[in-house]
């Protein structure tokens, strides 16, 4: 399929991520590409966006492929992201930078560096009582005892410096990078009516807060900030309140943004999967990936990457790629 430059056509049954207004609040560039069949017909879309950083043309995708109606196969979706990074190339980028964790790929195109990726999304179209019973038991009693306890779930809408300092902090703790407080205005600001605060709260202090991005098609829980001190299930009732109000938007799915595949015991990373598992949502599996375009200005960037947090996300999870596409592939042949 080929990969030509489209109208931003965008409305709340598609992503949020894809919506012109944010695009243009975390990029310098931005756009969409469709992917047209041999008829003429579009099949699918994929928002795209640069950044510039100095000398460097990012290249970045804040959503995965886009389909307008009935997926195509994986050989088709390969071809057209092959395409989309011939169109990138033509627009003088440099590299294409993994994509943000709600970013979920079926595939990567060849020559790209790859790594398998999750996430866990609950479907909403189930009724409150059944939502409430996939919840794993403990998590259940967690937060009953948040709500026996006074913890209360707020909207924030106006004071975003103590919501940003809390989540900075929490990554901080992960020794994990997060952007300047202005590009975080930015990116709120940028969701517009379609961004959401909420912070859990106990006799004055704020103990939890998430920003989520929605649309009727999903809600993403994308940055989550914990106090040190956090009082006991704070945190998973200010997420079960969420699911209820997102619920009650009538949008379709939440996604808890990002899940690592088989993360190592004992590691922070297993327990954030195992504190989303136990919200009783479906791992969907795929991967992420990264493409060098520029090889020169692509090293430029690794080393960089390297030097602030250690590698990017893709080079922390490439090593599984092996394992994880031999797995699925014996699925397949089972299933």
């Amino acid at each position: 399929m080929k990969a030509t430059p489209i109208e931003i056509n965008w409305n709340p049954d598609l992503p949020i991520f894809a919506r012109e207004e944010f695009l243009k609040a975390v990029s310098d560039e931005y756009g969409w590409l469709g992917g047209f069949d041999k008829t003429g017909q579009l099949r699918c879309i994929l928002p795209y966006t640069i950044v510039k950083k100095g000398f460097l043309r990012l290249a970045r995708f804040r959503v995965e492929t886009i389909w307008t109606g009935e997926e195509y196969g994986l050989n088709e979706e390969r071809l057209f992201l092959k395409n989309v990074v011939e169109y990138l190339r033509f627009r003088k980028a440099d590299l294409i930078i993994p994509p943000t964790t709600n970013c979920i790929f079926r595939t990567y195109p060849t020559g790209a560096v790859a790594a398998p990726y999750g996430t866990y999304i609950i479907d909403l179209s189930l009724p409150e009582e059944t939502l409430w019973k996939n919840i794993e038991r403990i998590t259940r009693q967690n937060i009953k005892r948040a709500v026996k306890i006074g913890i209360t779930i707020e909207k924030e809408e106006r004071h975003l410096e103590p919501i940003y300092n809390l989540i900075k902090n929490t990554f901080k703790r992960s020794r994990l990078p997060f952007m300047d407080f202005p590009s975080f205005v930015k990116y709120f600001n940028g969701l517009g009516e379609y961004g959401l605060i909420l912070k859990a709260m106990l006799e004055g202090s704020m103990h939890s807060c998430v920003l989520f991005a929605f649309s009727n098609y999903c809600a993403y829980a994308v940055y989550a900030g914990n106090a040190p001190n956090l009082a006991p299930g704070a945190n998973k009732l200010l997420y079960w309140e969420a699911i209820r109000y997102f619920k009650s938007l009538g949008i379709k799915k939440y996604d808890f943004v990002g899940a690592r595949i088989n993360p190592k015991k004992g590691s922070k990373q297993e327990s954030l999967y195992i504190f989303k598992k136990h919200f009783g949502g479906k791992l969907i599996q795929g991967f992420i990936w990264k493409y060098p375009i520029n090889i020169f200005k692509y090293h430029l960037y690794n080393m960089a990457a390297r030097l602030r947090s250690g590698g990017d996300l893709v080079d922390a999870e490439k090593h599984k790629l092996g394992d994880y596409q031999i797995e699925t592939e014996n699925l397949s042949e089972k299933g």
